[in-house]
């Protein structure tokens, strides 16, 4: 494979990128390194299967169908025929619709959310074998992640979720492999891509249903990309570095002093896939490490909300903006969404019930009074031992009624890169996902051929297995 980490300054990251990715071959991937890329896919497609069972999915279900359905692709769960790029949105839009699916902690970025679904429908569309499409979907993973580490989780401090800014390029060079693209034509579809990408979080202020869109929305886009730089459509070349680069354009001032090299060092020598977190709990990631500290609590002391005076979070200050403000909908949520992002019902959902599962994202459970009148007291301060965003860590602190402290630290997230939900857990986590939309046979029959993706020749068997048809 050619060498694509000697530093060229003169040659326009985009370019070192598609060479990555366009060279990449299948035995250059190590072992694990393919192993982990077919567990992270089974866990994602199993949250996408979940995902259908709730409203927001048939609802952007029937908005796709009302553009057009009776294509070539079958979506997710529904066997519905959609349009490629229709169907690469929904399955986008499926994966991350739990808040359920993987995160590269450096990168902040649910890269497989979006790059997935794009190498997915693309393989199809193209008779794709199965390896070629992990060899395609792991390039790109490798890319988006750098990208991602690169802003040091700089897009959440302006308001930009980097799963839709960044997804896209990693999508972009997927499909694009899988196309067939020239190196020259992958530099510019992600070029084309640059004019596509984007992701605001304003859903936090009211718990809106538009962060689910950003991963398909990039699978969406960067399949127009591809298309687009195949006939060679001309587009800019500084995509990163440009003065209307992608950090420029989006961090703004934040982008002074940025270190682009952690875009293109080691390609292909480390593998950043091994550094993508499995999520334990459907919520987002900032608050897994303070949900797991409230359980721990609870379980070591079974105190009731009676005994509990005031509760103290540490969370990261990056994460601040995210999971505590405003303070208003986090103690009293709204919705699912609003449960997923706030720290204070994580911590109440743990130290009142000793979970913070899927169960307690419905209504029931985040609008029960008991939960209302508990959030209040739960405050947060920022950490000051953070290990962010090397890990999402966190602590509770419990001040107890009759004057006691009690404290529980969670250093390393549980699904991190350093303390890994092991193969067995992913599987476990799959098929409950999964059963949620498939009888548990045919969910086994899918594990197997996901898990065994690398010796598929054709991939249309595990389409149908995944629009819930018979094989």
């Amino acid at each position: 494979m050619k060498d694509t980490t000697d530093p060229r300054p003169t040659e326009p990251m985009a370019v070192r990128l598609a060479d990555f990715a366009g060279a990449l071959r299948p035995d250059d991937i190590p072992a694990e390194v393919a192993e982990r890329a077919r567990l992270l896919m089974l866990d994602a497609l199993g949250i996408a299967l979940a995902s259908t069972q709730y409203d927001f999915a048939h609802r952007a279900h029937a908005a796709l169908c009302d553009l057009g359905a009776g294509g070539p692709r079958r979506a997710i769960g529904f066997g519905t025929a959609l349009q490629a790029r229709d169907a690469a949105m929904l399955n986008g839009l499926l994966i991350h619709g739990l808040d359920y699916d993987d995160t590269h902690t450096a990168g902040v970025i649910h890269a497989t959310a979006s790059i997935l679904p794009a190498a997915l429908t693309m393989a199809l569309e193209t008779g794709a074998a199965g390896e070629e499409m992990q060899t395609a979907y792991i390039a790109g993973m490798e890319v988006a992640t750098r990208l991602g580490a690169v802003a040091r989780g700089g897009f959440h401090q302006v308001g930009f979720h980097p799963t839709g800014v960044i997804g896209i390029f990693g999508a972009v060079l997927a499909a694009g492999r899988l196309r067939g693209l020239t190196a020259a034509q992958l530099a510019a579809a992600q070029g084309i891509a640059l004019s596509m990408a984007g992701g605001s979080l304003e859903f936090l202020q009211d718990g809106a249903w538009t962060k689910r869109l950003h991963p398909g929305w990039a699978a969406q886009a960067a399949i127009t990309a591809v298309a687009m730089a195949r006939r060679g459509f001309v587009a800019p070349r500084a995509v990163y570095e440009g003065r209307f680069g992608v950090f420029n354009a989006y961090l703004g001032e934040r982008a002074a002093g940025l270190d682009l090299s952690v875009a293109t060092a080691a390609l292909g020598q480390t593998w950043e896939v091994m550094n993508v977190a499995v999520k334990p709990m459907p919520a987002c990631h900032f608050t897994h490490a303070c949900a797991d500290a409230a359980v721990a609590l609870h379980d070591a002391h079974g105190l009731s909300a009676d005994d509990i005076a005031e509760v103290v979070a540490l969370v990261p200050d990056e994460v601040i903006k995210t999971v505590c403000e405003p303070r208003e909908t986090k103690i009293r949520p709204q919705n699912s969404y609003d449960a997923q992002f706030s720290i204070p019902y994580a911590v109440a959902s743990g130290l009142l019930r000793g979970r913070f599962g899927l169960p307690d994202l419905e209504p029931a459970a985040y609008a029960a009074p008991e939960a209302l009148a508990f959030m209040p007291k739960v405050r947060h301060e920022a950490d000051p031992h953070s290990r962010f965003p090397t890990y999402y860590s966190g602590e509770v602190v419990v001040r107890t009624t009759d004057g006691r402290e009690l404290r529980h630290r969670e250093d390393v997230n549980r699904g991190a890169a350093d303390r890994p939900l092991s193969a067995a857990e992913i599987a476990a986590k799959f098929t409950e996902n999964a059963c949620m939309a498939l009888p548990p046979e045919r969910a086994a029959r899918l594990r197997d051929a996901v898990l065994g993706l690398d010796r598929a020749g054709d991939l249309a068997p595990l389409e149908r297995l995944l629009a819930g048809q018979a094989n």
